[in-house]
């Protein structure tokens, strides 16, 4: 299991640098194309909205109609269409590529959850490792494209398809694995649907989302105001969050074996009240802490929250892990523009302000969730962790 959970980790890291490398091409677009800020605006408009909102369309595909391909296939478009958007001149050509390699994100997201479950048995700490995967390649992708557009400028994004055809090849090994696709055939044995839990798991989620990508868009400016500093504070911040939250992923893994998911989230989102105060109030260096402390309180509950969604839809797997993993995640997004308003308006640390209540509500939500019974136990496979979960789900009724 651990060689396939790799490889699938990997390859999802390979996917998820197209995300990040939108944002890390304006730049480039605006210098050498002579974009305006509301064009370039316009094109990552066209990678994450388009990503975000058609997951849990290729979610309900991929519960109706098996499709081994499309994990491979949906990485290649991924990739294509930004290894193919700087070779254009046509604003409408880039905005069509980066928009097809959205597409190919959204595809991927949704049938990878799928197989990862079937892979990892359920297990949180496989499940952490997989969601890691995406983190690592969304931070890591400006350290990739930066460099290699600085170097060859825009015409060297064909080499930006190489993550592709790598994450491809290694998916490839384990989508065609027997044992997935026997086990893929039976995971929603004898349970239905519970659509109001899952509901309220998916404000949950868009309550996370909504805090990161608050915290995330002040958060160089707000660092570099408290420490007095340049560019590199800034760059440093981010760093920590993105380190923290990989190991906040991590952690949640290692906990939810232990504790249950319902209670590890519970406890998080109540831990990151404090910390995204940290991060609106704490005086100079002090900051940093209540950076890694948001980071991992943030992330803790990432990956329980995509196993919860696919408990809760036994039927639906394909569609919770397109919510879960896509329109919940991303439509933070949309809060952006009105906190760097309110920022412009007062202050970046008065905007933060807000966000505090934001994981407040999550919490509330998280009260009301129950621990649903695995998946891999309806369908009578093994199970380590069914004694213990079922065992906390009664004790874990909402109060």
């Amino acid at each position: 299991m651990r060689r396939s959970v790799l490889l699938l980790s990997t390859g999802h890291a390979c996917v998820d640098v197209y995300q990040g490398a939108v944002p890390a091409l304006v730049p480039f677009l605006i210098s050498e194309r002579h974009y305006s800020y509301a064009a370039a605006s316009a094109v990552v408009l066209a990678a994450t909205l388009l990503s975000s909102v058609v997951q849990p369309v290729f979610g309900l595909l991929t519960d109706r109609w098996r499709m081994p391909w499309l994990i491979p296939v949906s990485m290649l478009l991924g990739g294509t269409g930004i290894a193919a958007a700087g070779t254009s001149g046509d604003h409408a050509v880039v905005w069509a590529l980066v928009a097809l390699s959205g597409l190919g994100v959204a595809a991927y997201h949704p049938a990878s959850a799928r197989l990862a479950r079937v892979v990892t048995r359920g297990d949180h700490g496989g499940m952490s490792w997989f969601s890691l995967g995406g983190n690592v390649g969304f931070a890591a992708a400006p350290l990739l494209v930066t460099p290699l557009l600085a170097a060859g400028g825009l015409g060297a994004t064909p080499w930006l398809a190489v993550p592709a055809v790598a994450g491809a090849l290694m998916t490839v090994l384990v989508a065609r694995a027997p044992a997935s696709a026997s086990a893929a055939s039976g995971t929603s044995a004898g349970r239905r649907d519970d659509w109001r839990m899952f509901a309220r798991l998916s404000l949950m989620v868009t309550c996370r989302s909504v805090a990161f990508f608050g915290v995330s868009t002040l958060l160089a400016v707000v660092a570099k105001q408290r420490m007095h500093g340049g560019s590199s504070v800034g760059a440093a911040a981010l760093f920590l969050l993105f380190a923290g939250g990989a190991a906040g992923t991590i952690l949640g893994g290692r906990l939810a074996g232990r504790f249950g998911r319902v209670r590890c989230t519970r406890a998080a989102y109540a831990l990151a009240v404090p910390s995204v105060a940290g991060v609106a109030f704490l005086p100079g260096p002090l900051v940093f802490l209540g950076i890694a402390a948001t980071a991992a309180t943030l992330y803790v509950p990432f990956s329980l929250q995509v196993t919860l969604g696919q408990d809760y839809l036994p039927g639906r797997v394909g569609t919770a892990g397109g919510v879960t993993l896509g329109l919940a995640v991303s439509v933070g997004g949309v809060a952006s523009p009105a906190l760097g308003a309110l920022a412009d308006r007062t202050s970046p640390s008065a905007a933060l302000v807000p966000v505090i209540a934001v994981p407040a509500l999550a919490w509330l939500l998280a009260r009301t969730l129950r621990e649903p019974e695995p998946i891999e136990t309806a369908s009578g496979q093994p199970d380590p962790a069914r004694d213990r979960e079922c065992g906390e789900a009664s004790a874990q009724a909402p109060a």
